[in-house]
């Protein structure tokens, strides 16, 4: 719940079964590697990114720090975006997270609470 709490607070919205949403974000290591993807469930890629669940590029270069996302109401949309954003040159990938989030604050910091009551089953 807690988690559902930061997401409304960051990103404005409850998540709701009838009302999809979609992402377009970029995540970034310590020394501002980029990797931009797209979600249709930002809490939990985000979430992958950090606990490298998934192999690959973002995994190998440590990225895992939310720097800034977009909201799509429609996959199009957000797959759309990606691509354009993969095509710009890496200044005006840094001018767009800069103009959010100059200090490139990791904006998933406190979605992931963890409740220490509750024990690991195994």
């Amino acid at each position: 719940m807690l988690a559902v709490v930061a997401i409304v607070k960051v990103l404005g919205w409850i998540p709701t079964m009838d009302k999809k949403v979609y992402f377009t974000y970029i995540v970034a290591s310590r020394s501002h590697t980029l990797y931009i993807g797209m979600t249709g469930d930002l809490l939990k890629r985000i979430f992958e990114h950090k606990r490298k669940i998934r192999s690959g590029f973002s995994s190998t270069f440590n990225c895992n720090r939310l720097v800034w996302f977009e909201r799509f109401v429609s996959p199009e949309g957000a797959i759309a975006r990606e691509k354009q954003l993969k095509g710009w040159i890496r200044a005006k990938k840094i001018a767009l997270i800069e103009k959010a989030n100059p200090a490139w604050s990791d904006l998933s910091e406190g979605w992931y609470v963890v409740d220490p009551t509750v024990r690991k089953v195994g």
